[in-house]
């Protein structure tokens, strides 16, 4: 953030490659480029200008927020959208140093106004083939939205089903996002056992709103691989116990926190406390064009916060490595540019 000041450690975190494990690509669409879309697909927006449309992204909670952001969703038509979309993320990773991206999509945002999901996979996997060709690896995860029927979900899953071995180098999970309050992980547990059924990897938004009963529910009927946002967790010893033996990471996402009044300041988040605990805690942007800040912007406020040292910054760039869906061999190669980054001298 350009408030932050620019300490060694700072520009240390900057440079050092790191990996993203929490972004809904939806959520990375700029004003300027929703405006851009919506003139080229004829749609009118509720907003004159692109500082109105800036204006309007002051939401104070979850809901205030999601209803924008399936009003900018709205734009997105044809699969050169999607493309447009996510090749304007993938420049930002790059800027930001990000050379590996676990990314979301919502189909059911999409499918409701009649695009098929084939559309939306097929821009988004293309200009993460061009991404691949610049140094920067991704996997993508299809999310159902919780505040829709699981019937919905199922059959959006069903619909899903021959993308997923189509682009089963890419397309490797499923996850669950969308109003948290009142729509527990239960509610999506035959979808889920379907998915594992298959082999994919099941993440889940769990504790970002939720109570921590959310967790174990994430945890124990979905039997989540890894639990997205899952900052409540503090409030039960006991989960966050399990959560360090189990090495279940927690994709934090703190700026993202602090716009929704998840926290009302950015000293109070638990991140820290977590990270103290033995929790495999990482940083990620989440809806960043909302949210206001990439992944860079997201460390930077956080060691300026929480006045996080140079071994709790490399401990949390490690654990998005690891807890990233890579291979073994992939992981190593991508933590051995960490470590190249962070110790050129060799490990102390």
């Amino acid at each position: 953030m350009n408030t932050t000041t620019a300490t060694p450690l700072i520009e240390k975190t900057a440079r050092a490659p790191k990996a993203e494990l929490h972004i809904h690509i939806e959520g990375s669409l700029e004003p300027e480029l929703i405006f851009a879309l919506a003139e080229r697909n004829g749609i009118k927006l509720a907003y004159d200008s692109i500082d109105a449309l800036r204006a309007a992204y002051a939401f104070t909670d979850l809901q205030s927020f999601l209803d924008i952001y399936y009003a900018g969703a709205s734009v997105l038509l044809h699969e050169q959208d999607f493309y447009d979309m996510t090749m304007a993320y993938v420049e930002r990773c790059l800027a930001d140093n990000v050379i590996h991206s676990e990314i979301f999509f919502d189909p059911q945002t999409h499918t409701e106004r009649g695009v098929p999901i084939a559309t939306v996979v097929a821009g988004i996997d293309r200009a993460l083939a061009d991404a691949e060709k610049r140094g920067m690896s991704s996997k993508l995860i299809l999310c159902f939205l919780r505040h829709l029927s699981e019937e919905d979900a199922l059959a959006t899953f069903e619909e899903a089903l021959p993308l997923f071995e189509q682009y089963k180098h890419r397309l490797i999970g499923v996850g669950l996002d969308s109003s948290e309050r009142g729509h527990p992980p239960s509610k999506f547990e035959r979808v889920f056992a379907q998915a594992r059924a298959l082999g994919l990897k099941l993440v889940a938004h769990a504790g970002e709103e939720g109570p921590p009963s959310y967790i174990y529910e994430a945890l124990d009927l979905l039997k989540v691989d890894r639990v997205d946002h899952g900052v409540r967790s503090i409030e039960d010893p006991a989960l966050v116990t399990r959560l360090a033996d189990t090495r279940v990471a927690l994709t934090v996402c703190p700026l993202s926190n602090l716009k929704l009044c998840v926290f009302d300041d950015m000293t109070k988040h638990t991140l820290k406390d977590l990270l103290d605990r033995g929790v495999a805690v990482t940083v990620n942007s989440d809806d960043p064009a909302y949210f206001g800040g990439y992944v860079n912007a997201n460390y930077f406020a956080t060691i300026d916060a929480l006045k996080l040292n140079d071994a709790e910054v490399y401990t949390i760039i490690r654990n998005s490595f690891e807890a990233s869906f890579v291979t073994p061999e992939e992981r190593s190669e991508l933590i051995a540019k960490l470590d190249a980054h962070w110790h050129p001298s060799g490990p102390h």
